[in-house]
């Protein structure tokens, strides 16, 4: 058996979504998932006056906190992002700098990791921000998984992005068009591929 966590922050509920199709990929694949989620770093903060964060919070209360232990269970990682600024959320980027422990003690070396992200605008910095997840994954020394130009899906009008799943929801928090939600399945089961050879060549 796999492992694989979906690693995500959401403030009103796209890159949720994005990351509960990725899980329910993988699973449906034969991975053992972990669907995780990144905590506020500031509860009352600007992310909690969105239109849509109350609700969405309370509705996803019940989904575990990522912590370190679940990167090191991992055989493969999907890190779920909303943009800010072209860049990751700082919550998930917060995470992400409480990791080098385990990167320097080679906890995450040749892990499949990937990336994907929503944004209110088409080029809102969605490829961006995966690409600057990219650089962390290159510094754990794990192997970035793209989606690539690969599958069928990917060729769709609301997709097209080869480093990663993304979506675009306007002023539509939480509303990830299908054809996203497709393409997260895909890069979660390319993911597992990787994560598998990885481990076998490992000897984990």
């Amino acid at each position: 058996m796999t492992n694989i966590a979906v690693i995500y922050y959401s403030s009103t509920g796209s890159t949720h979504k994005l990351a509960e199709a990725a899980a329910t990929g993988a699973e449906k694949a034969g991975a053992e998932v972990r669907l995780l989620r990144i905590a506020e770093i500031a509860p009352n903060g600007e992310a909690a006056s969105r239109e849509g964060a109350a609700g969405h919070q309370d509705a996803t209360q019940d989904i575990p906190v990522a912590t370190l232990a679940d990167l090191e269970w991992a055989d493969g990682i999907l890190l779920g992002t909303p943009v800010h600024f072209g860049l990751a959320a700082p919550q998930l980027m917060h995470f992400i700098n409480s990791t080098s422990k385990l990167s320097i003690e080679g906890k995450l070396l040749n892990k499949a990791v990937s990336a994907f992200a929503s944004g209110s605008a088409a080029h809102g910095g969605q490829v961006s921000a995966i690409l600057a997840l990219h650089n962390a994954i290159t510094h754990w020394g794990s192997v970035v998984v793209s989606t690539g130009s690969t599958d069928p899906i990917l060729y769709t009008a609301k997709n097209g992005n080869p480093y990663g799943a993304s979506a675009v929801v306007g002023g539509n928090p939480g509303q990830v068009p299908e054809e996203n939600l497709e393409a997260a399945a895909f890069q979660a089961r390319r993911t597992l591929e990787v994560a598998s050879v990885m481990k076998t060549l490992d000897g984990r």
